[in-house]
């Protein structure tokens, strides 16, 4: 097991460089100029190479990327062009938001998801498998950012019963964490279907239904606990979607996060800030792939790592 964490431990360090690498480089490409952006606009040249030289982009690229690294190993993670502060402090600050968001779309995706696989499953072929189904696959088919403005002109604006943008308190966090939670919901529900489907029709599962084990015992006691390690995979890849990937739900809704604030800092080619945001991201994601690893080896005894 110690050398298994170990491999993986090295491969994510490989991994982190590498998204490093790419991030730092396909900045670079983009067109505009951050000095540029800084200044009024009609800013003589001279005041535009004085900026440049300020934010260190006239070094070469090699020399931007080793300042870049030192960066990281100091934690700061360089100096935020627009906000002039550490770009971990810059992004730390809407953290909070993100996570209460991510938090929220993840209960959804679970109490909702889950249950509604496990349920098709268990019924299929009634009306409860193809109606959750058939919701499923809407889910799947709504792009986001259609499905948040449909819920603010329904709720916000002809009913006016919720808020549709900002984050002051629980009653702001329903209608983004729906749109952020359609997907995995959907997404989940089919997965945990088919998975439990498959359980359902093996011969241990007959036997139980043979010794005249109710139903709901033979679901919830012998098929949930078979079928849950590619539902628990997913789930755990989802964690890292939402935390990473709420960009265009932060963006329809103007929730003060980190989608909104990667989003600002493009157009506004704020490099620490970016790499920053797309660092920890990649930071996550493997946190969670190696948990889920981990966990496998609990829902399974026969799995074993070496």
């Amino acid at each position: 097991m110690i050398q298994y964490i170990l491999r993986r431990l090295i491969h994510s360090i490989v991994t982190l460089f590498g998204v490093s690498l790419v991030v730092f480089g396909i900045l670079r490409v983009l067109p505009g100029d951050p000095a540029r952006m800084m200044l009024p606009d009609g800013a003589p040249e001279s005041a535009v190479d004085a900026m440049s030289t300020q934010l260190g982009l006239r070094e070469p690229l090699y020399v931007q990327y080793g300042l870049f690294l030192r960066s990281v190993l100091r934690g700061d993670f360089g100096e935020s062009f627009q906000y002039r502060a550490a770009a971990s402090v810059v992004v730390a600050e809407r953290v909070a938001p993100t996570v209460h968001l991510s938090l929220a779309a993840f209960a959804l995706t679970v109490l909702l998801g889950v249950p509604a696989g496990i349920l098709a499953a268990a019924r299929r072929g009634t009306v409860l498998d193809y109606g959750g189904m058939g919701l499923a696959a809407l889910g799947q088919s709504l792009p986001n950012f259609w499905l948040g403005i449909m819920l603010i002109l329904l709720f916000g604006v002809a009913l006016g019963w919720l808020p549709t943008s900002d984050y002051k308190g629980p009653a702001y966090l329903v209608l983004p964490a729906v749109t952020l939670a359609a997907f995995p919901t959907a997404l989940v529900a089919r997965l945990t279907r088919s998975s439990m489907l498959e359980v359902l029709g093996k011969e241990y599962i007959r036997t139980a239904h043979s010794k005249g084990l109710r139903d709901l015992t033979v679901v919830v006691g012998h098929g949930v606990k078979n079928a849950a390690i590619p539902v628990i995979t997913i789930l755990g890849l989802q964690i890292g979607v939402l935390l990473g990937g709420a960009v265009i739900t932060e963006s329809v809704f103007a929730w003060p996060g980190i989608g909104k604030l990667v989003v600002d800092s493009i157009f506004r080619r704020d490099f620490p800030v970016v790499q920053t945001v797309l660092i920890l991201s990649a930071t996550i994601f493997i946190a969670i792939n190696f948990l889920v690893d981990m966990t496998y080896t609990v829902l399974d005894p026969r799995i074993k790592y070496s």
